[in-house]
């Protein structure tokens, strides 16, 4: 699949994914069930022991990790390729995936599980905010790094997103401070908003000037333009 549809895939997936799960959570208790089934497995079967364990993975979907993650690559990135469309796209990333993740949970305005009496004081429960950061950000670190390796690297760079992703999402879970779904909701968010910024800004990120192909978000356009170039050098 060429990696434009891939993007709209994502995209138009994942929100409506995120879409019919606020109406269902928020109208019906169809799923209701599933929730508090695995809400209780975790309750009677996560150790303390396992819980610190937990608790260091779900950071990797802070705001604060993330926002240091993007410093550092936003650094390695202009010593590299010195595009100042790298930081921008980080940045609204981010903080967009924060907007939206907000404005969702205000409007569902989900309980969350009662297991964990912290889990109460934290706000409304869906979507995840930690599975969404980690989602979008991860996703966009990944992006952002298979420019420097090129595309043999994404599958490796695409798997390691997701799989960060889906642990922290696990650990919301398992440390019952949100729903199954809220999670499900959380990564659909996430991954969603990361197409979108990257479908917006793909060409920018791999040549300033925005005039690469179409066809895979301008990397397969750039890298042939780049070829030509060598072969046309003098030896």
């Amino acid at each position: 699949m060429p990696v434009l549809a891939l993007g709209w895939a994502i995209l138009i997936g994942g929100a409506a994914l995120v879409a019919v799960l606020a109406i269902v959570v928020s109208q019906t208790d169809l799923l209701h069930g599933l929730d508090y089934a695995a809400a209780q497995w975790s309750h009677d079967h996560v150790t303390a022991s396992t819980r610190r364990a937990l608790t260091y993975v779900t950071d990797l979907g802070e705001t604060r990790t993330v926002a240091i993650v993007a410093v550092l690559v936003t650094l390695v990135d202009l010593n590299r390729r010195r595009n100042p469309w790298t930081p921008f796209f980080l940045l609204l990333v981010i903080l967009g995936d924060k907007l939206l993740t907000q404005e969702l949970k205000g409007l569902v305005d989900r309980t969350r599980p009662a297991f964990e009496p912290l889990a109460a004081t934290l706000g409304p429960s869906f979507p995840s905010g930690h599975s969404s950061t980690a989602a979008a950000s991860w996703a966009a670190f990944a992006f952002v790094a298979g420019l420097w390796w090129g595309r043999r690297a994404w599958p490796f760079l695409a798997g390691l997103a997701v799989a960060i992703a889906v642990a922290v999402a696990a650990g919301r879970v398992l440390l019952d401070v949100h729903w199954s779904t809220d999670v499900v909701g959380g990564l659909a968010l996430g991954w969603a908003w990361f197409a979108a910024c990257a479908l917006a800004l793909g060409r920018r990120l791999v040549r300033p000037d925005g005039r690469a192909g179409t066809g895979t978000l301008g990397i397969r356009q750039s890298a042939v333009s780049g070829s030509t170039r060598k072969a046309a050098e003098p030896n």
